[in-house]
């Protein structure tokens, strides 16, 4: 019998649907049992999606109230069999003050095909890392089930919760000496998880020496602070961004000033707080230095981030980890509601105006304006202000990314997703597989993309040619794939022309 894996189905071979945070394993689910290092745990089967194992809540690290602003401690191994059947709570959000949420929340789920458990013949790991800008998100949201990415392509999924908005990335350091790093607990909460992954997951099929990071928006932005972070180093081998770029992160003293601008909404110590105050106050704290929600994220703190990610250069540290990068074409369609204020009554007499305080950038709209209808005369209004703002913002940063890995001769993959004119977040559902569409194309465009981020996790390869600053050869996602040379280097200079500033930094 193989220590590090024990299969042990018990009863019929009844499928548990995804279909809610709270859900756990029906009477007469087929479970499995995996010894690992740290435990044994023990998950159900998901016989709809081609007999993938599924293991979800399982701790991989502590941050008990105690630990506040602290790095998490590590799980202790165990000789206990644990559970890993029911969803478990994520962090507490202000964008979600119904979902509950826990402090001490580092929990991953995982989906391991059984072929893989059973053959200990390992596979590539992709660790999943939510979206949210720092501040929300879960990793247990429908839309990131694991198990059609790990059926379709031999791989093991995991994704992860961590502590996320003030409870990873309040930077008490100055007031509080004793809690030195607090700034970036969030991201040494993903270094933890991704130890815990490196120590337990050959066990589950998996092969420790190929895994795979991706996350979109701001799970790409951790991902890039990781790659300038010290202590993250040999713990991931590739590295997909998904609609998020960090250029910079927080520097120190604009952090300072936001945490005192929440300490001062708070009004009590922060570390004897309620977490519910500790919301309350976060959602009621304007950002001292962009006006609008109070920005969240890492920290320049000297301690666990000595760099900025990717400014002046790309992170020399992770040189030799190929990296993919991908936006989608139209990103902002889903920021601006249609009938909200910023797009109501827009007009092309309006739209210099409406667009000066959103494309973060310090540039002549009338002119930029301009220039968009001399080159889509055919546009809209509405569809000249999601060219404009997408081209200033995200897709800026992903072109400062791409240019700062060609110009250090750095492997660096880069594709677009045009398909029906996508938006942000439009990925998710299509690289997971969770799309739930009967549209065929949706289908066949789904199939292509989870089938290329396995590829590229299983050789670091994508299956087009490297970005170069020569030809910046460029993946166009679409209801046919295509590669094209600087596809939008019209936009791309045009921006080029003013200095870049990472929102919230």
């Amino acid at each position: 019998m193989n220590r590090r894996s024990i299969l042990r189905v018990v009863g019929a071979t009844a499928l548990l649907k995804f279909s809610s945070a709270t859900g756990s394993a029906a009477s007469g689910s087929s479970l499995i049992s995996v010894l690992t290092p740290t435990a044994r745990y023990e998950g159900d089967v998901v016989t709809e999606e081609g007999n993938v194992a599924r293991f979800r809540g399982i701790r991989y690290g502590h941050a008990p109230r105690e630990r506040r602003f602290q790095s998490a401690l590590p799980v202790a191994p165990s000789s206990q069999v644990i559970r890993a059947l029911d969803w478990q709570a994520a962090c507490p959000q202000p964008a979600r003050p119904d979902a509950g949420g826990e402090e001490d929340c580092l929990m991953l789920n995982l989906w391991a095909p059984l072929k893989a458990i059973q053959t200990q013949q390992p596979v590539p790991v992709m660790v999943y890392f939510h979206g949210g800008a720092y501040s929300s998100g879960s990793a247990t949201d429908p839309e990131h089930d694991g198990s059609h990415l790990a059926a379709q392509e031999q791989v093991i999924v995991v994704t992860v919760n961590h502590r996320i908005n003030v409870l990873g990335y309040l930077y008490l350091d100055p007031l509080y000496p004793e809690l030195s790093g607090s700034g970036n607990v969030g991201q040494t909460d993903l270094i933890l998880a991704l130890e815990w992954i490196k120590k337990n997951i050959e066990a589950f099929g998996g092969d420790s020496q190929c895994v795979t990071v991706f996350g979109q928006s701001g799970g790409g932005a951790k991902i890039a602070t990781l790659m300038a972070m010290p202590a993250a180093k040999g713990l991931f081998h590739r590295a997909i961004t998904m609609s998020g770029q960090q250029i910079t992160a927080s520097g120190p003293d604009h952090a300072e000033r936001r945490t005192r601008a929440f300490l001062k909404s708070l009004g009590e110590d922060p570390l004897h707080a309620e977490v519910p105050r500790l919301m309350h106050a976060l959602r009621s704290t304007r950002d001292p230095i962009l006006g609008g929600s109070l920005y969240m994220g890492p920290v320049l703190d000297m301690h666990h981030l000595h760099r900025h990610p990717f400014w002046p250069n790309a992170p020399e540290q992770s040189a030799d980890i190929p990296l993919m990068l991908g936006n989608t074409i139209s990103e902002t369609r889903a920021f601006y509601h249609p009938h909200g204020p910023v797009m109501q009554g827009l007009s092309f007499e309006n739209l210099a105006e409406r667009i000066r305080p959103e494309i973060k950038v310090d540039l002549h709209t009338a002119w930029v304006v301009e220039q968009y209808r001399k080159r889509f005369p055919q546009d809209t209004a509405t569809r000249l202000f999601h060219r404009i703002v997408t081209a200033s913002r995200s897709w800026r940063g992903q072109v400062i990314e791409a240019e700062a890995r060609a110009s250090a001769g750095q492997p660096v993959f880069v594709y677009q997703l045009n398909f029906r004119d996508a938006k942000h977040t439009d990925d998710i559902v299509l690289a997971f597989g969770t799309h739930q569409s009967s549209d065929p194309e949706v289908n066949e465009v789904s199939k292509r993309l989870m089938s290329r981020f396995a590829t590229f996790a299983r050789s670091g390869k994508a299956g087009w040619p490297e970005y170069t600053l020569a030809s910046r050869q460029t993946l166009i996602i679409d209801s046919q794939d295509s590669v094209l040379a600087d596809p939008r280097h019209w936009e791309r200079e045009l921006f080029a022309r003013v200095p870049y500033t990472q929102p919230g930094t």
